[in-house]
């Protein structure tokens, strides 16, 4: 049988020769990961469940990002507790210290391989498949499930194949073309479907685009979002790690539930307007559109290459009063590159604020709250009404060079006319 990446990595885990979309299975489980929002509760439900000791401690990792530095007392005492757990468990994979966004570091520190079937308890765990991995978000007491025997069932998904052809026009980037096809897909076009990206476009694009891309997949409800591995891949992991890896690859006749088709020289710098991430709009349709705020960060666009092309924006310029633009690397590597290479150097000339590498401002739970009527410009993945705090705030979703282009001037610009 002609199998997707999808449907092949679930039959190799179950210890099938072949799945069909529809079916249950049994699988094992690569990886796991939690965070400080979701860990806290995983903890509590093996307490519940009576289980001493977890299934596998090197495949399991702990990471302090969403609240981190702990701004509140039960914050604090969550982080606490978790340290605790993952000293008792002998959990080495823990990172609670200036370390980073969960998804980011998850791929940074080879965590993440082709071939894996890993799960997170954050919806956007489906980042992996930038490397070829099958990775899928659940609940927290499902995690506890896998903590305690490292397996879990699936329902194998239908794949919606996406493939987009030719090159991205000056300016343009891998989140202008994302937001573009949930527009196309819908927020609900792909509820419980596995995405493969694929054509040249997407060939051409570096790991840390594909891992923007495959983000947003769950934007549309899908259960996973993948990019087939190649060499752009492999280099990127190599060095990354030295653990042994298997790529799959979909078939030449493997069965798509639907396949879509884009010209990526037809992209242009587009937007999700508020309060939904399908409603997207160019960038264009909006110019003159006042904000007050604009953040660079996140687990979609907080990688260096996303703080280069806003320092290269903003170098030499002045943010204008009464705009705040905060700054979250994803994680301490990639702070620590643009350390070196200058990048927080020309953000902080030009007025932007460097906050400490994790969620952040993202989440509406730490730094960078929006009061009443404000509108902020996001490099972010969801734009929901009181998403970044106050319901009466306005989002706007967009690319890094969107974000930076729209600080400078304090208003909704298209990046091609700076």
């Amino acid at each position: 049988m002609e199998m997707t990446i999808a449907e092949k990595i679930l039959s190799r885990k179950s210890g099938r020769e072949e799945v069909n979309p529809g079916e249950v299975v049994r699988a094992e489980i690569d990886r796991a990961m939690a965070n400080d929002i979701t860990a806290p509760l995983t903890v509590e439900a093996l307490r519940e469940i009576g289980v001493d000791e977890v299934w596998d401690r090197e495949k399991i990792s702990i990471i302090l990002d969403h609240q981190s530095p702990p701004t509140t007392i039960e914050a604090a005492s969550d982080h606490a507790e978790l340290r605790s757990f993952a000293e008792r468990q002998g959990i080495s994979n823990f990172y609670g210290n200036f370390e980073g966004v969960c998804h980011q570091l998850m791929v940074e520190r080879g965590h993440a391989l082709p071939g894996q079937l890993i799960v997170g308890a954050d919806s956007h765990t489906c980042t992996y498949g930038a490397l070829g991995a099958f990775s899928t978000g659940i609940g927290s007491t499902d995690m506890a499930a896998v903590f305690a025997e490292g397996e879990l069932w699936f329902k194998v998904p239908e794949t919606i194949r996406v493939k987009v052809e030719g090159e991205l026009p000056e300016k343009t980037f891998p989140k202008d073309l994302i937001l573009t096809i949930v527009g196309g897909i819908g927020a609900d076009g792909a509820i419980y479907k596995a995405m493969e990206f694929t054509g040249s476009c997407v060939e051409g694009i570096e790991v840390p685009g594909r891992m923007t891309i495959c983000n947003m997949g769950v934007e549309m409800g899908a259960k996973t979002a993948i990019v087939p591995p190649d060499g752009k891949t492999e280099d990127y992991l190599s060095g990354r790690t030295d653990r042994k890896y298997s790529t799959v690859s979909p078939d030449a006749r493997a069965n798509y539930e639907m396949e879509v088709t884009y010209d990526a020289g037809e992209i242009r710098p587009t937007l999700a307007c508020p309060d939904s991430v399908d409603n997207v709009h160019p960038v264009e349709e909006f110019e003159g559109e006042r904000i007050q705020q604009a953040f660079l960060g996140s687990c979609t666009n907080g990688r260096f290459e996303d703080l280069e092309i806003a320092a290269d924006i903003l170098e030499g310029e002045k943010i204008p009063d009464g705009v705040r633009m905060l700054v979250a690397p994803a994680s301490r590597e990639v702070y620590s590159r643009a350390l070196e290479e200058g990048i927080i150097e020309k953000l902080v000339d030009a007025g932007a604020t460097i906050e400490p590498p994790g969620c952040a401002t993202c989440w509406g739970g730490h730094l960078g709250i929006l009061a009443p009527g404000e509108v902020c410009i996001s490099s972010s993945n969801r734009n929901f009404k009181g998403r970044m705090g106050s319901p009466e705030a306005g989002i706007y979703l967009a690319s890094p060079a969107t974000v930076a282009s729209s600080a400078l001037y304090g208003q909704i610009t298209d990046p091609r006319d700076v």
